[in-house]
């Protein structure tokens, strides 16, 4: 019998204050799709960084076998070469370069000493009718939509002749066409003979492509469960990762919604580069305080749009419209304005919008109004640090301290280092745009109980989601959207995923604020 294409045997890795994993095995079969759950930060992406070179040899302990030949990577290319590539969350693409120059960078195809384009274009095209993308070879990766840059980062895994291949949160990102459209990719990778190890949170996709499931928990193995032998479901798979049984996936909250405190009326913008465009249409909404309200809608329908522009205008350019709060019309021409008057926007981007990746926890915390802990522009680092702290208890953020820097968390605690950080301007509205993306369900219900205490507080509180049963289950009432325009807005006590479906698929419903 051949062995495993992979065997890491006691696999323990360590940080300054922080044991990330203590003694993990794992092994893949040759010809095996490979689950690997857990909670944010409990060791799953550091493990698959340990096999990959990215953390070489000497900086953990333990024995990595690949076809039962030990394996002592020092970087990344050493991997690669044995035929492990691994594609990380966030792209590794070059957005200002062609998919032929980006599949082929760091390993050009040569004529002498000078690069071969019509070679690497002929190749490129092959590569990429092999993952299913049509898309011209020349073509800037910027002007492609993340599906299609993922299936660009495997062509390129392709490229590498990749043996065993690591997906960190592939469908994170994506909508569900492409989510599908790359599970069947993987699947046909695997009729193919190519071995893959996918992290994700999604759990039913875990249980649509996966053979095994490997669950971590608090960087220690729990266990590996057979997924063709069945009797597997995602409550069983929960149990594994948070140590406990879900009675609910949300929280329980009495809701008491009080008077109408801001409203958006007749709201119109046209995309930023692209006059001729409108993205919002004469869309009207409002929220009540102590209240939920979803807003539902398929990628690219307007959802982010829509609040990013009521949020100072911070998205595309205003044509016309109405904010009201508390009964007086506001102006919002600037983010600056729009947190003067109480409102906080969450991004759907926490790396790129959300923090800035070089700070501190505790300078991350304060930064959105340094004027509540500064006297004529000095910053009061004590407070600070003593309001960083009780946020991080608050908030339960795993870290051994507020110094350390947010680039180093994992994605469900830099999410609430982002709540933490709006929190702080002690908003009446909170705007939260894909709060849950990419964070596993243990630390989803943990920002569902941060939404239902906001909620209790007062405050009004705006969530824009693609997953629909997470609106049904946390909303008081949900706005669909479809090309820009609000279409209906349903209590969520009496919606259903189909009713929404309608409303976010069609023009026939009449706009309701």
């Amino acid at each position: 019998m051949s062995p495993p294409i992979l065997e890491m045997r006691d696999i323990s890795k360590e940080f300054p204050g922080v044991k990330a994993l203590s003694h993990v095995s794992l092994t893949v079969q040759s010809g095996e799709i490979h689950a690997i759950c857990g909670e944010n930060g409990a060791g799953k992406s550091t493990l698959m960084k340990v096999l990959s070179g990215v953390y070489p040899y000497g900086t953990y302990t333990g024995d990595i076998l690949l076809r039962g030949e030990e394996m002592r990577f020092r970087d990344i290319r050493a991997s690669e070469a044995a035929g492990i590539v691994i594609i990380h969350q966030e792209l590794a693409l070059i957005p200002e370069l062609s998919i032929t120059e980006n599949i082929f960078l760091g390993n050009e195809v040569r004529s002498g000493i000078a690069i071969d384009w019509r070679t690497a274009r002929m190749r490129a095209t092959e590569l990429l009718a092999r993952v299913g993308l049509r898309d011209d070879p020349d073509t800037q990766v910027k002007a492609l939509g993340v599906g299609k840059q993922q299936l660009v980062e495997i062509a390129k895994a392709l490229n590498k002749d990749v043996k065993l291949l690591i997906l960190d949160e592939p469908t994170a990102a994506l909508n569900e066409d492409d989510s599908q459209h790359l599970l069947d990719l993987i699947l046909g990778l695997k009729g193919r003979g190519i071995s893959s190890i996918i992290i994700s949170h999604k759990l039913n996709e875990i249980e649509q492509i996966a053979d095994e499931i490997t669950i971590i928990r608090d960087g220690r193995k729990v266990e590996t469960l057979d997924i063709t032998k069945g009797e597997i479901n995602e409550d069983r798979i929960i149990r594994g990762m948070v140590g406990r049984s879900l009675e609910s996936r949300y929280p329980d909250r009495e809701s008491h919604p009080g008077e109408v405190f801001f409203e958006v009326r007749d709201w119109v913008v046209r995309h930023p580069t692209v006059s001729e465009r409108y993205v919002v249409k004469g869309s009207s909404l409002n929220v009540r305080r102590g209240e939920v309200v979803g807003i539902a809608g398929l990628m690219g329908a307007g959802r982010t749009e829509l609040a990013m522009s009521i949020f100072g205008r911070s998205y595309g350019e205003y044509v016309s419209g109405t904010i009201i709060k508390d009964g007086q019309e506001i102006e919002l021409p600037d983010v600056s304005s729009a947190i003067r008057h109480g409102l906080a926007y969450v991004s759907e981007d926490r790396k790129v919008l959300g923090l800035n990746l070089l700070d501190t926890i505790k300078r991350s915390t304060v930064s959105a109004k340094l004027s509540k802990i500064s006297q004529r522009g000095v910053v009061d680092e004590r407070l600070e640090h003593r309001i960083a702290e009780d946020y991080r208890k608050a908030l339960r953020i795993k870290t051994p301290s507020v110094g350390t820097g947010v680039a180093t968390l994992s994605g469900g605690n830099q999410q609430k280092v982002v709540l933490a950080k709006w929190m702080f301007t002690d908003p009446d509205l909170l705007i939260l745009d894909e709060p849950t993306r990419g964070i596993d369900v243990g630390a989803k219900y943990e920002i569902y109980q941060i939404i239902n205490d906001l909620a209790a507080a007062g405050k009004g509180v705006i969530v824009i989601s693609s997953e629909l049963p997470e609106l049904l289950g946390i909303s008081d009432r949900i706005y669909t959207v479809f090309e820009g325009r609000i279409t209906d807005c349903l209590d969520a006590a009496d919606a259903t995923p189909e009713a929404l479906m309608r409303s976010m698929t069609s023009l026939s419903q009449k706009a309701i604020a």
